[in-house]
């Protein structure tokens, strides 16, 4: 497997310049989309008539649908073609959204909110294709642009959710998605050319693709509804079971048979298995502390004293210095990873996350303090982002990179899910009494925030258990064959 000649000069910067912003804005459509009903959540409950426990499955649902299709689009994608499953992952996004826009039934809104999951392929995808398409000097920089923009959507998403409840109902959020998703695809279809690399040698793995989802299923139930169940509840306690009996037989499926659609040998080298475990930190810390932020922005001050009695669009707004943070980081980031390798990223990634939480624990009595923090973490989440797929990158064949960077995509989603429901745990444990609704105290936020800050510390100390960057040998002295991309230096995995 080889990858294509690269372009001359002329024809490398116009490919820059019409690839990068069609991928961007895949990115950003699915980030927006996914994010954008987490503060209408409760109103949701109400105009759809079902309790507050069900109305969390519109979450649980898009983060299930994302976990599992991630990773197949992105093998696909390695099999047959990048720019083929880019636009099924999006064109899945469009369908669910005309669906959620058309229906006024709670039940085939969660099927919409599956439906829009398939945009999680988009990430794996679109970097993947990165590697394709640019020459190797902007390879970093359109990588991290692409991943740092996941943060970026996630912040304008819950900025535009608040605007557009404001004057419209809560359809108007699910035309957003369907408005972003359309434009994203025509981009794409117009902009991105079929894409060179081909792994023609690869071949399915349906047994293997089954028991993935399989374990994840039961994984993300599990801990998304953990609260409302009980977490010592039979249910729970059972799917976790399931969870770890299946994932089990997916690894020893996938280290038998002849095409995997995981190779375990590439999942277990220290840059990839230890920036993994630093995506599902940082997914972990960023779901998290969103849903907590704006829960305590919101958060009736003459019942608790403390908090803002935000709306939800002033609550979105409060989080908006996170999207400006993370599009600071993208070109941040890429710099220090040309100069410095992706490791200094990472690390200020988690130290930046940890600082803006601790931050938060210890000054939250002005809406100052969660702009203050909000560009902090957002600045680290976007640094972070930005390095994981140059570590990956740098350690697997480019015919490995769809699949490599979805099982990446997979555990930050995975990390968010656990995030939220650790968050919700904490908040929903320390209560105040006598109060007509059900608030956390002041000591449970101060927990979640000191809880969110030492996850994010973990995440910037990881990068420091893998080995040192060393320059990548030459494809000949390999293997008489390229077999790792050129534009990323090669890690000691």
């Amino acid at each position: 497997m080889s990858e294509a000649p690269q372009p001359t000069t002329a024809a490398a910067g116009q490919s820059s310049s019409r690839v990068l912003p069609a991928l961007i804005l895949a990115m950003l459509s699915f980030s927006v989309v996914q994010t954008a009903v987490v503060p209408i959540l409760p109103s949701l409950a109400k105009e759809l008539g079902v309790s507050g426990s069900n109305i969390t499955w519109l979450m649980t649902a898009n983060l299930l649908s994302a976990a599992v299709l991630t990773p197949l689009l992105g093998r696909f994608g390695d099999l047959r073609g990048r720019k083929q499953m880019l636009l099924i992952s999006l064109a899945g996004l469009v369908a669910g959204s005309v669906l959620a826009v058309s229906t006024h039934s709670f039940t085939w809104l969660v099927v919409a909110r599956v439906l829009q999951g398939a945009g999680g392929g988009v990430l794996p995808l679109a970097i993947s294709i990165v590697r394709d398409e640019l020459p190797k000097e902007k390879v970093t920089g359109g990588v991290a642009g692409i991943s740092a923009s996941m943060g970026v959507g996630s912040g304008l998403g819950l900025v535009a959710t608040g605007l557009l409840l404001e004057h419209w109902s809560y359809k108007s959020i699910f035309w957003m998605g369907l408005v972003f998703g359309l434009i994203a695809f025509a981009l794409v279809a117009l902009r991105v050319p079929k894409d060179p690399v081909v792994d023609k040698e690869g071949g399915a793995d349906p047994l293997g693709a089954l028991t993935l989802a399989g374990w994840l299923s039961a994984l993300l139930v599990a801990v998304s509804q953990g609260n409302s169940w009980g977490w010592t509840s039979n249910k729970t306690l059972g799917l976790f079971a399931v969870a770890a009996v299946v994932a089990l037989i997916w690894g020893i499926i996938e280290v038998k048979v002849k095409h995997p659609l995981v190779d375990m040998s590439m999942m277990s080298r220290p840059a990839v298995a230890f920036t993994n475990l630093a995506g599902l930190l940082i997914g972990f810390g960023m779901y998290g502390s969103f849903m907590v932020i704006s829960n305590f922005a919101q958060t009736p001050a003459r019942l608790t004293h403390y908090g803002f009695t935000a709306t939800v669009l002033h609550a979105g707004v409060m989080l908006l210095p996170s999207a400006v943070g993370s599009m600071v980081a993208a070109p941040l980031g890429a710099v220090l990873i040309a100069r410095r390798g992706p490791r200094l990223p990472l690390v200020l990634g988690g130290v930046l996350g940890a600082v803006a939480m601790a931050y938060l624990a210890t000054r939250h009595s002005h809406e100052a303090d969660i702009y203050t923090a909000s560009a902090i973490f957002g600045l680290g989440i976007g640094l972070a982002f930005s390095a994981m797929p140059a570590y990956i990158n740098g350690a697997v064949p480019v015919e490995q990179s769809g699949i490599a960077n979805g099982m990446n995509a997979v555990l930050r989603t995975v990390g968010g899910a656990i995030g939220t429901a650790v968050m919700a745990a904490i908040l929903t444990g320390d209560t105040i009494p006598r109060l007509p609704v059900a608030l956390p105290t002041l000591n449970a936020y101060e927990h979640a925030f000191w809880t969110a800050a030492a996850v994010c510390a973990v995440a910037g100390a990881v990068p420091f258990l893998i080995r040192r960057i060393k320059a990548a040998a030459p494809a000949t002295e390999l293997s008489g064959e390229q077999t790792s991309s050129p534009e990323l230096v090669k890690t000691d995995a």
